[in-house]
């Protein structure tokens, strides 16, 4: 009976693997139906896949969907407005469909010199990260190729020197802190701290006045280096725990290699 009953809860939780194996896969293909397609056709109607593929978006598990709008789990109807195709958005809206998932850096950029001169010749999200091969928000994406395309680099090299400095800082403090998180120390704190910074500093990317991102760089680097001090007092305390261990497991050696010279001296 026992037997019997095992042998059914076996068969009962491999039934339950196959169907989640079923519902993650068709769910998979849902999301992949517009790649599907698209990525099956020549020339300028499969390139926005090919160029998919590299992006972020791809990284991140975002399909065309997202953006486009449309039906991602059935192909004959995808592209129906009545299931939410929206197309391909026009300039002046490019800003609020990539702002529906980055509400943050769609103000930042409204606010900016850019977003002002939206419509009237200004950059778009595009114009910088690209619209299918959509790069990763990082520094890298100011450069002089990208740039020039409006007008020349030289304010633009100006701000990125005061912003690298920056950023590196920030990269090596979260190194620090994540790796006192791994050491079990209390860093809770230090980590918000980076975290507020972090967030000011993503702010600077869409101003594009020098003064302003030089100024505001320096003060984020002075409340980085607060938090740089609270981990050099972790971290020296941390090294004179182990010079006071180290000593004391030495003492401890002394001790016994001197109990043992004075053993031996009585055997003598």
């Amino acid at each position: 009976m026992k037997h019997t009953f095992n042998a059914c809860l076996v068969r009962i939780a491999v039934v339950l693997v196959l169907c989640l194996a079923v519902t993650i896969a068709t769910g998979h293909a849902q999301e992949n139906v517009c790649v599907k397609c698209h990525g099956s056709l020549p020339g300028k109607y499969g390139e926005p896949v090919t160029l998919w593929k590299t992006s972020i978006h791809a990284e991140n598990g975002i399909y065309c969907n997202e953006c486009h709008g449309g039906d991602p789990g059935d192909m004959g109807n995808a592209m129906k407005p009545d299931r939410g195709f929206r197309g391909v958005p026009r300039e002046t809206a490019i800003p609020e469909t990539c702002g529906r998932c980055h509400v943050g850096v769609l103000k930042d950029y409204q606010t900016s010199a850019h977003g002002k001169r939206l419509g009237n010749g200004g950059p778009t999200c595009v114009t910088c990260h690209g619209n299918h091969a959509v790069k990763k928000a990082s520094l890298d994406i100011i450069n002089e190729k990208t740039c020039t395309q409006c007008h020349s680099y030289e304010r633009a090299r100006l701000m990125k020197l005061a912003m690298q400095e920056t950023e590196g800082q920030i990269t090596a403090l979260d190194a620090r802190i994540q790796s006192l998180k791994l050491q079990g120390k209390a860093s809770e704190g230090m980590e918000q701290s980076l975290f507020g910074a972090r967030n000011r500093f993503h702010t600077l990317f869409h101003n594009i006045s020098v003064e302003k991102v030089q100024s505001e760089s320096a003060a984020i680097r002075k409340d980085l280096d607060v938090i740089r001090r609270q981990i050099d007092v972790i971290d020296q305390a941390e090294k004179k725990r182990k010079m006071a261990g180290a000593a004391a497991v030495g003492g401890v050696l002394l001790a016994v290699l001197l109990f043992w010279l004075l053993g031996r001296s009585y055997d003598t």
